[in-house]
């Protein structure tokens, strides 16, 4: 199984434990028609606002019919995709990453938005600290940790998904989501893109046992 801890060169945001100094940042964002409030630091991916790939991917979301389950935030960061989820859809999140001050953040805003009851927290590399299957994976992979982690990160998720579970992703079409969905059709047998929005690419896979390759 790749890890990110096997990629990282230097410190980045997929470092396991940052060693920057800290600045805290807080602000307000609204994401499927909630207003949330979030904490930043330094060390952690887009700490002034929440980026535009995610913000997409959680429109797209909005379009789709899910089945019953968890969801997998993969690569919470401080942790707007599992909180907008499960504030909007009342849905059990797990809510995982490799970076522990992202995690400390992460569960600092459910507290502070109300689902901390909703979501569980943890620290794993990629997916190696997790064990449960669920309805829905969303990620938008850390693509400067190397296209190895990327495929990772979109391959393995059929392992941990229920018959009929999505696995949504986020890519930059120049950072790969051509090839991004042609690594996870090999694996789901199915690939599409649900939306595009300036570049941004939201690809969709769903595990159907009796199809999958």
């Amino acid at each position: 199984m790749t890890t990110l801890n096997e990629k990282i060169g230097g410190e980045m945001y997929f470092t396991a434990n940052p060693n920057s100094e800290h600045h805290f940042q807080n602000f307000d964002f609204e994401l499927l028609g909630n207003t949330l409030h979030f904490t930043t630091d330094s060390g952690v991916f887009s700490k002034s606002t929440v980026d535009f790939g995610t913000r997409t991917m959680l429109d797209a979301l909005a379009k789709t019919t899910l089945t019953q389950g968890k969801v997998l935030d993969l690569g919470t960061g401080y942790g707007p995709v599992g909180i907008a989820i499960a504030k909007k859809c009342q849905r059990q999140v797990d809510m995982v990453d490799v970076n522990e001050r992202a995690l400390t953040l992460a569960r600092q805003n459910a507290t502070k938005n109300g689902v901390d009851q909703l979501v569980s927290v943890f620290q794993s590399d990629i997916y190696q600290q997790v064990t449960d299957k669920y309805a829905l994976i969303l990620t938008n992979p850390p693509i400067r940790a190397g296209k190895e982690v990327v495929t990772a990160m979109l391959q393995e998720a059929v392992q941990y998904l229920l018959p009929g579970g999505k696995l949504i992703a986020v890519l930059q079409k120049k950072q790969g989501a051509p090839s991004a969905q042609k690594n996870m059709a090999a694996v789901f047998g199915n690939a599409k893109v649900i939306a595009k929005n300036k570049g941004y690419y939201i690809l969709e896979s769903t595990y159907e046992p009796s199809t999958n390759i």
